[in-house]
């Protein structure tokens, strides 16, 4: 038994897997379906896990899977409630799997959100819930220092790092500076000059030529560990 909108969701669910392999955010979901509130999302999660539609996979961010589909639903108008039928099927092909699981990142040491100091190669690797990380290549850093501090990067994160040569202004990026020094920072660019700017008022930005930055990638997330 599902209503045009318990309808509508499941497929934008069952596309959105289908294109991406992660599930869509509530945000997402919340646009796709011209909804005032997220709470409006909610509910109608909810009632299609109810009726075993879709299942939530335990311990995973935005990770829900499309169990069984329905072949046809009602067209929204009030209709009497033994209307509100949709016969149900399985899916005509297997959905593919949600990418909810782990992937190992390389994790090329630490980089400085302080003072710049030199970004180290190893061969360790990060394990990271692929529902944090969207699409393109990644890799990740271990934050060392304190100047990003008002951006929520703390000293021992593990900064997620999309691999990219370009970002706009205002960008957190890994900068590496004159080939040889890496910094966590964020990117500005003025009267030709870039500079890389702290969160943090103890730190002063650090101005350089543009043939002297290069950037390696954008800050696409955060790992934390409380001990």
């Amino acid at each position: 038994m599902l209503t045009a909108k318990q309808h509508e969701l499941l497929l934008f669910i069952q596309r959105k897997l289908e294109e991406t392999g992660i599930s869509p955010s509530f945000e997402e979901m919340k646009d796709a379906l011209d909804l005032k509130s997220k709470s409006g999302v909610h509910r109608l999660i909810s009632a299609l896990e109810e009726r075993g539609f879709i299942r939530r996979l335990p311990n995973r961010a935005r990770a829900l899977e499309v169990t069984r589909q329905p072949e046809d639903v009602t067209s929204g108008k009030r209709a009497p409630a033994n209307d509100l039928v949709s016969r149900v099927a399985m899916p005509p092909k297997a959905a593919p799997a949600p990418a909810n699981d782990i992937i190992e990142l390389p994790l090329h040491g630490r980089i400085a959100a302080g003072v710049p100091i030199e970004a180290l190669e190893s061969d360790r690797t990060l394990p990271v819930p692929a529902a944090l990380l969207g699409a393109g290549e990644h890799y990740a850093l271990e934050v060392s220092g304190d100047s990003m501090i008002e951006a929520g990067i703390l000293d021992g994160d593990f900064a997620l790092v999309k691999k990219t040569d370009t970002a706009r202004d205002g960008e957190i990026v890994v900068a590496l500076v004159r080939d040889e020094e890496a910094t966590l920072k964020y990117l500005r660019r003025e009267n030709g000059m870039v500079r890389l700017d702290p969160a943090n008022g103890a730190y002063d930005p650090q101005v350089y030529r543009p043939d002297e930055v290069k950037v390696q990638g954008k800050l696409a997330g955060l790992l934390r560990r409380y001990h």
